[in-house]
């Protein structure tokens, strides 16, 4: 069956009805983080009371001063329970003492303080390149299903579960990379309150090495992203054709989860790209100007009143303009407002048209006027005063219009005769003129 979607709402009043809230003390994350550290190192499922109260102890021991009196476990204990960060695993009720293990919420906040799970280019490359592989076994094994169980089987839990989990590796990951971002930020304000000039290269150092690794790992993201959403549509076009409704909602809820991964990473580029320039404007027009800081605690000291007068901005009130006499209008009626007149349009004059046909029916009749009676006589005759490259044109032009303007004697045979030294024509014999 396919998930419903979430109602915003009824979650949030669902929360607000159960009254959930969170009240750790630092005894109490350091009393989480012991029983991780110690579920870990000795394989342990759960805690039987008497190690609770061990490691309670312990922790104490570790943690809090000699003269400060020693608290309950039972108390810590019950508290961890109410908030949800212990839950009992047994099933013997208040018959006997049970056995306690951490919960998801107890875990994800000691792994958050423990763990530095931050995105790099090794941890990304592995779960681009794992959750690739699950991608393509799931197109393998989506193109014979037919049937609907088999669907829900091989493809929709595999969506569900294992590539859920990678792609929440990576998004878990990239919020372990927002928290070294913000520490970074505060290294470098703490370097610059510490050592104003001395810190500038090394503030500039780590801004390079962050630019560089986010520029890198967006590019990777970008890759990879096209690489996953053109697999997963893979899935999805089959799961069209087989009518499978729930593994296409599946294939779509993967889809906009690779489509968030990828645009964190644009968005996080964008965001250092401004911090970046910010810290560069800040070193080149403060530190570099004032390297020691002479200027900045004098600007300081006036705004606080120190040291002499206090800064105050003075502004002089400009008086209103006052009219010293009365101002009497000239006598006479005010001349006329008008338009000027736009100029006159130049009248319109008939000029005969240019018709090139006309123009060379009228030439090759006047030649044969002038005597000439072959094709050749009037070719020549014709284009004696144009350039080589233009007579070639203007002979198969004169030949059709010696055509329409007589009676030319089209024998079989014809010869040819040089018309100039730049090319031959077939020779037309004029028998009456038009």
């Amino acid at each position: 069956m396919s998930e419903a979607p979430v109602d915003p709402n009824q979650l949030l009043q669902s929360l607000a009805r159960r009254g959930l809230s969170l009240e750790l003390q630092t005894l109490d994350v350091c009393f989480l983080a012991a029983l991780q550290l110690r579920a870990d190192s000795g394989a342990l499922a759960a805690f039987s009371e008497e190690q609770l109260e061990l490691v309670f102890d312990e922790v104490c021991a570790a943690i809090a001063p000699p003269d400060e009196p020693r608290r309950s476990a039972s108390h810590a204990i019950r508290r961890l329970r109410e908030q949800r960060l212990l839950a009992r695993v047994d099933g013997a009720g208040v018959v006997r003492k049970g056995q306690y293990a951490l919960t998801r919420l107890a875990s994800g906040i000691v792994m958050f303080f423990i763990e530095e799970e931050t995105l790099t280019r090794e941890s990304l490359t592995v779960l681009t390149n794992t959750l690739q592989a699950s991608l393509a076994n799931i197109v393998a094994a989506a193109a014979g299903l037919s049937a609907p169980d088999d669907w829900r089987t091989q493809v929709v839990t595999p969506l569900r579960v294992t590539v859920a989990d990678l792609v929440g590796g990576i998004q878990r990951r990239q919020r372990g990379f927002d928290v070294q971002q913000e520490d970074l930020q505060r290294e470098i304000a703490g370097l610059l309150t510490a050592d104003w000039f001395g810190a500038v290269g090394q503030c500039q150092s780590l801004l390079d090495a962050t630019s560089a690794t986010l520029g890198e790992l967006n590019h990777m993201l970008l890759h990879g992203a096209s690489q996953l959403q053109a697999t997963l549509q893979e899935i999805q076009e089959l799961a069209v054709i087989a009518n499978a409704d729930e593994a296409e909602l599946s294939v779509r809820h993967v889809m906009d989860q690779i489509d968030r991964i990828a645009a964190w990473g644009s968005a996080r580029q964008s965001a250092w790209s401004e911090y970046h320039q910010y810290v560069h404007r800040f070193l080149r027009d403060v530190v570099r100007l004032d390297p020691s800081r002479v200027l900045t605690h004098r600007l300081r000291d006036l705004l606080a009143g120190r040291a002499g007068r206090p800064f105050a901005l003075a502004v002089a009130a400009a008086p209103p303009i006052r009219l010293l006499r009365a101002v009497t209008p000239p006598a006479g009626a005010k001349p006329e407002v008008k338009r000027r007149k736009p100029a006159a349009d130049k009248p319109i004059e008939e000029v005969a048209a240019d018709d090139p046909q006309a123009r060379l029916d009228a030439d090759v009749r006047g030649a044969i006027a002038a005597g000439a009676h072959g094709l050749r006589e009037i070719t020549a005759k014709l284009t004696s005063a144009m350039e080589p490259r233009e007579r070639f044109v203007a002979a198969g032009r004169i030949a059709g219009a010696l055509a329409r303007v007589s009676d030319p004697d089209a024998a079989a045979e014809r010869p040819w005769v040089d018309v100039n030294d730049a090319f031959q024509i077939e020779e037309w014999k004029e028998r009456s003129a038009e």
